[in-house]
């Protein structure tokens, strides 16, 4: 009885042991390592992943100075990154560097500055509205980026639009925190709290996607009231 025993717990541990190996190929047979895409053409990289039964799709479009037109500038996950089959990588397609102005569409209706956009090859972004007593209901009173702006990355031009004004609240209140917004929604987030926004000002900022806060004055937290601008720095 003793021998039976011990016979059956070791054809029990070789089938548990052979469970565990299985289970281990099981999930890592499906694994694949992510392939270096970047300067790769759309062609190729397709190849690449269907190859490893990985699935591939344009994210967004890019200018870049160092990658060529048409290739890929960047990925998610990244290159090395292990994954399961079937698993879908998100490209960003160059469209080489910068070669066409960004035109000045300030103080146009909004039909027209995104009839303008287009004709620069460009494309419509985030458009918010805000009041603004200076300008015409419809007026484009600022973009990102700006007319003529340098190192521009992104094809896409956000428009912030005057609206009806409305009457400013009376009692003081609590600047909120825009820093890390699109320049479109912060500005309008203030003007729904019934702040004005002094014409936008642009910094370089590499790894932070255009027309994104990334300063604010008066700071997050501070007092402020109707009779105050709010100045914002927008990523270039």
């Amino acid at each position: 009885m003793f021998r039976f025993a011990m016979l059956a717990l070791l054809l029990m541990a070789v089938a548990m042991t052979s469970a565990i190996v299985t289970m281990h190929f099981a999930i890592h047979g499906a694994e694949v390592k992510v392939p270096n895409l970047r300067g790769m053409t759309l062609a190729e990289a397709g190849r690449q992943t269907a190859e490893l039964g990985l699935r591939m799709h344009v994210e967004s479009r890019l200018y870049s100075a160092d990658v060529p037109e048409g290739r890929v500038a960047n990925q998610s996950p990244a290159a090395g990154a292990v994954v399961r089959r079937g698993w879908r990588v998100w490209l960003t397609q160059s469209l080489g560097p910068l070669q066409r102005a960004i035109p000045d569409v300030v103080g146009m209706d909004q039909r027209t500055a995104a009839i303008a956009i287009r004709r620069a090859g460009l494309e419509m972004g985030a458009m918010a509205l805000m009041p603004w007593p200076d300008a015409q209901p419809g007026a484009v009173i600022a973009q990102t980026p700006q007319a003529d702006a340098p190192e521009v990355t992104s094809p896409v031009v956000n428009l912030l639009v005057a609206a009806e004004t409305q009457p400013a609240p009376q009692n003081g209140l609590v600047m909120p925190d825009v820093e890390g917004q699109l320049f479109t929604t912060a500005a309008l987030e203030l003007a729904r709290a019934g702040l004005k926004v002094a014409p936008v000002k642009e910094r370089a900022a590499p790894g932070t996607g255009t027309g994104i806060v990334i300063g604010q004055n008066p700071p997050a937290g501070y007092r402020v009231d109707p009779t105050m601008t709010v100045t914002l720095t927008v990523a270039r």
